[in-house]
């Protein structure tokens, strides 16, 4: 590798194909060097490398100016959500990139479904330049980078439909307790053939089940390019494989603060959609795009720790009692926010079949539960895993409404009831009949949100009376649609 820079040391790490960082010392400071893409080094920001939780590395204003103008940065995509979690974007030239900064930039949000308002519909995108990311699948000149927006009023305030404030609020909240959040996700999804046209079929990619190698499992190398993407792109995702269903895979990364751990997912699944793309495939993150096979999950990994202690590392069974509660306050939440973790029609489909769960019940190591607090070996990897949610929810909004879930019950004190160590999927339904149930549809769990003073405290009233109304007529359309399956491949299987 030719030299960067003439520094006295330089230790690196660097693998084909693969990102790598640098790390050197100049009088006794460390400074990062980040591989953008393959071959093309460049100085990053002058902050530590990522620590073993898997932190991000946080570019200021200035460090993103600075990139911008001395690479090839042609395209710079300012990208939001809309209130379901839907990622958008808009595209500027480098030249506009300060004025983002400075006063953002608008947009009709009369446009975005749930943005809605009424009098006045622009809003404003306000990048937020610790998001900053190359996209590594674009060219390497004339590159493509993305930012993540903070949405804004025309007077500067915050817009009450921006779910990322949301969560950011709710991690605040949690910090005035002392308490601090970490968020890991486990990602499903099925990748399907295209036809001549490139227009996506219903025909897996492959016939592979769990943990399958080549040639069963045909889709390895195309999570391999994914994971070297996320690589590149800060992610360090942890573990992947072929999962149970036809062309089903499944995408761990690694743990990170909450916050950024919401920002990665926007960024896992459009790295995942992009380069499929690429391959000639279609990636659907559908719950269940297939009746007869297995859904796709978002496992929601959760540790809480107080004074850099780790409050769910289990000690001969026992966890901290501020652990217990948290877990208990999302127990007595579930139901209540099921909507916004599983928001569509097809959403319900995937519950109490092939592993999902379906009672409100949790165990040590039994994944029939709902949640589970896995068996770790490393101290300080305690969490809980919620195993509910799938990946068709806005991310932001369900880790927001999970961790006040959490709080409010570290604030009562609420003890963790029992745990269910049996077999649910196993045992008979005389046995079950006394256990709480998640919502059966999507007209049950809009029902109880709804209903829910929780929920009603949680989310600004615009937010929620939009979010319901568009879930309710999602639901009427379905009820009287001829043929619900057409209805869910209409609505869902080219949108999600």
């Amino acid at each position: 590798m030719r030299p960067l820079y003439n520094f006295a040391e330089i230790r690196y790490t660097y693998k084909e194909k693969a990102p790598a960082y640098v790390r050197f010392r100049k009088k006794g400071r460390q400074t990062a060097f980040l591989c953008v893409r393959p071959g093309v080094w460049s100085k990053g920001p002058q902050k530590p490398f990522k620590d073993r939780e898997g932190l991000s590395l946080q570019y200021t204003q200035r460090e993103v100016m600075q990139y911008v103008e001395e690479h090839d940065v042609k395209f710079i995509r300012l990208a939001f959500c809309d209130i379901h979690g839907m990622q958008k974007n808009m595209a500027i030239m480098p030249s506009e990139l300060a004025r983002a900064f400075d006063t953002g930039i608008a947009f009709d949000a009369s446009f975005v479904r749930g943005f809605m308002n009424e009098g006045a519909s622009d809003l404003f995108l306000v990048p937020d330049p610790s998001t900053f990311m190359v996209m590594p699948w674009r060219p390497s000149h004339g590159q493509v980078v993305r930012l993540l927006c903070d949405i804004k009023t025309a007077s500067g305030a915050p817009f009450a439909g921006d779910c990322r404030a949301l969560l950011r609020a709710a991690v605040r909240d949690a910090r005035k307790m002392g308490l601090q959040c970490k968020a890991g996700t486990e990602c499903e999804f099925y990748l399907f053939k295209t036809d001549e046209n490139g227009e996506p079929t219903r025909e897996p990619y492959d016939f592979g089940t769990y943990c399958d190698i080549a040639p069963r499992d045909k889709c390895e190398d195309i999570r391999r390019e994914i994971c070297l993407a996320l690589e590149e792109m800060g992610l360090r995702p942890q573990t992947s494989r072929h999962e149970q269903g036809p062309g089903q895979n499944e995408i761990d990364c690694r743990y990170s603060d909450i916050l950024t751990a919401a920002d990665n997912f926007l960024a896992l699944k459009s790295a995942v959609k992009s380069i499929a793309d690429g391959d000639g495939l279609y990636a659907s993150f559908m719950p269940k795009p297939l009746p007869n096979y297995s859904g796709s999950s978002l496992h929601l990994i959760l540790s809480l720790s107080q004074n850099g202690e780790n409050l769910f590392q289990v000690d001969n069974g026992l966890h901290n009692e501020t652990a217990e509660s948290f877990l208990q306050g999302v127990l007595r939440r579930i139901t209540e926010i099921t909507l916004f973790l599983n928001p569509l029609t097809n959403s319900y489909e995937r519950f109490g079949r092939f592993e999902a769960p379906k009672f409100v019940t949790w165990s040590h190591q039994n994944h029939s539960q709902l949640i589970c607090i896995p068996t770790v070996r490393e101290a300080g990897r305690g969490c809980m895993e919620l195993r509910s949610a799938d990946p068709a929810c806005n991310i932001h909004l369900a880790l927001a409404l999970l961790l006040w879930a959490g709080l409010e019950g570290v604030r009562d004190g609420l003890p963790l009831c029992a745990p269910d160590n049996r077999d649910l999927y196993r045992v008979p339904d005389e046995e079950t009949e006394s256990l709480l149930t998640l919502p059966a549809t999507l007209s049950e769990a809009l029902e109880i949100a709804e209903k829910s003073e929780f929920v009603r405290a949680c989310l600004p009233e615009k937010l929620r009376e939009n979010y319901f109304a568009q879930k309710r007529s999602e639901w009427e359309r379905y009820r009287i649609s001829g043929n619900r399956q057409e209805f869910e491949q209409r609505e869902y299987f080219l949108t999600v």
